[in-house]
């Protein structure tokens, strides 16, 4: 079950974050009773290979990773999907048109503009591009004051599923 299907369901979800590169790590973390595990590209010393393995190990543990992106980039949100993540954290997302951008590079058109070319994602969910639209999750964080000004306008974006709130860099704005 995916974290949007939980959240459609009123489920409440408890995840972990790993900043430490290591697919041992990812899959012990991802075998505690946990509702999904986020693999930081942001702050963490994670790159795109190590993200890979620890997706292919959070997945064979039976849990859901997700990743937070360094930055609201179509192009690395669109290669941590294409890897396997089933959401993404998109950090300092400060506005209607900057959560419009995250969504559109998770979504495939018509609804967005990620490109095709999900190279392990595809292999583990049939029909992945429906699979996709229907499972992917939209995660932007809200870490300044301007984001907390524009809340309202953040959350009515089409698609967005979820927000966290980022304490640290809240408090430094």
């Amino acid at each position: 079950m995916s974290l949007r299907e939980k959240w459609n369901n009123g489920e409440e979800t408890l995840g972990v974050w790993l900043s430490v590169a290591s697919s041992t790590t990812a899959e012990a973390a991802a075998r505690m009773p946990v509702s999904y595990v986020c693999i930081d590209n942001q702050h963490g010393v994670n790159d795109y290979l190590t993200t890979a393995g620890m997706i292919q190990a959070i997945e064979l543990a039976g849990n859901i990773p997700i990743v937070r992106a360094p930055w609201n980039e179509p192009g690395i949100i669109g290669k941590m999907l294409d890897a396997g993540a089933q959401g993404i954290v998109v950090p300092m997302v400060n506005s209607r048109e900057e959560a419009e951008a995250a969504v559109r590079a998770m979504r495939y058109p018509p609804d967005g503009e990620r490109s095709w070319g999900p190279v392990m994602a595809a292999a583990r969910h049939e029909g992945y591009q429906r699979w996709a639209s229907e499972h992917v999750a939209a995660i932007p964080m809200l870490e300044t004051r301007r984001a907390v000004e524009h809340i309202d306008e953040i959350l009515s974006v089409p698609g967005i599923d979820a927000v966290y709130v980022g304490p640290a860099d809240l408090a430094l704005s």
